[in-house]
């Protein structure tokens, strides 16, 4: 059976993928979207209304949204990691799913976006608006993450599957700093997981693209 991943490595949302692809070391074809495999962009474009990635292809089957190829994943191509786990830990893990992806991840995204704009088309007040929201969802987390070393205690979830990128690439466009220590315990303990180290250094080559400038870290 054909597994294929569509996405890019600097991508956030590719990686949130990758990262439970190669935790459970499940087979699979990485079909990169760049400039240098046109082919990948439209079989995209077949499958993906908005052209979003990343995109699944199960045989041919597109699953599209990273939540649901995780849970995909979990159902058609188990591994050794159960993302979603049963009973109250799972709605507690569908939760902060939600919040990374929503709160987190969008939140940052928007002053990035901005900067890729025309200068007479950027949005500051939206940017600022983005930010409060950025730094309310950081006091959240800190003031609300579990004791465990995951979002979810002990077991390493589709909640830290997106924690990973949101966190990664939030903190370089607003330092979670010294004021929230939970959470930049929990980040550092993110980065030093194996998978998601990959994810991060496969995404190092593309630096360059980060509108904002990449902070010489990480």
């Amino acid at each position: 059976m054909s597994l294929q991943l569509f996405g890019h490595p600097f991508s956030s949302y590719t990686q949130k993928v990758l990262i439970a692809l190669w935790a459970d070391e499940t087979p699979f074809e990485y079909r990169i979207l760049d400039r240098e495999h046109p082919d990948n962009g439209e079989i995209l474009a077949r499958h993906s209304p908005f052209g979003l990635f990343p995109l699944l292809l199960d045989d041919g089957r597109p699953v599209l949204e990273t939540t649901c190829i995780i849970e995909y994943l979990q159902a058609h191509r188990p591994g050794p990691n159960s993302w979603i786990p049963e009973g109250e830990p799972g709605r507690r893990t569908r939760f902060l799913d939600r919040f990374f992806d929503l709160y987190v991840m969008n939140s940052m995204s928007a002053p990035v976006f901005d900067a890729l704009r025309p200068e007479e088309s950027r949005d500051p007040y939206g940017v600022g608006k983005a930010m409060e929201r950025l730094r309310d969802a950081y006091d959240w987390l800190e003031a609300n993450l579990g004791e465990g070393p995951w979002a979810v205690g002990e077991q390493f979830t589709l909640a830290d599957c997106a924690a990973a990128p949101s966190l990664f690439y939030a903190d370089w466009v607003e330092e979670i700093g010294p004021k929230r220590p939970r959470l930049g315990a929990y980040r550092a303990r993110l980065l030093a997981h194996p998978v998601v180290g990959r994810a991060v250094d496969e995404g190092r080559p593309y630096r360059s693209y980060f509108p904002l400038g990449a902070p010489d870290r990480d």
